[in-house]
């Protein structure tokens, strides 16, 4: 025999056998059954790792109650505006249309500054406080 036919030889023994097996046929499936994925002892420890666990109780809402604070008495250049406690000023005034001029974003620079409620402030550090906020761009 010479390699090439040899060769040849197991080809056409692989194309008969994979040709008379079940291995590459598809069987129909019916809406009756379920695939049911066996994890063959491998994966058996952890089968009911994320199970629920019924001794918690009845699941809660995982958000806010009640919602996030927020402050009715903001205004920007004496025009109302709605925020929420603890918000980046910067965030509400770009909200409200008003425009601050920003170079660092670090407040290292100055250029952002703002009076809040009489006091000069970076607009880009400075959060909206719980009480009254009056904000006056420069």
């Amino acid at each position: 025999f010479t390699m090439f036919s040899l060769q040849s030889t197991a080809f056409a023994f692989l194309v008969l056998f994979a040709a008379t097996s079940n291995a590459f046929t598809v069987l129909p499936s019916t809406n009756a059954q379920r695939s049911v994925t066996s994890l063959n002892g491998f994966g058996d420890a952890f089968k009911n790792a994320f199970a629920s666990d019924d001794s918690l109780g009845k699941a809660q809402n995982a958000g806010l109650s009640g919602g996030p604070k927020t402050n009715d008495n903001v205004s920007i250049n004496g025009k109302k505006v709605n925020a929420v406690v603890g918000q980046k000023v910067s965030v509400v005034a770009a909200s409200a249309r008003v425009k601050i001029s920003y170079n660092c974003n670090k407040g290292d620079c100055g250029t952002c500054n703002v009076k809040i409620n009489g006091r000069v402030q970076k607009a880009c550090q400075q959060i909206v406080p719980a009480g009254k906020c009056n904000i006056q761009t420069l």
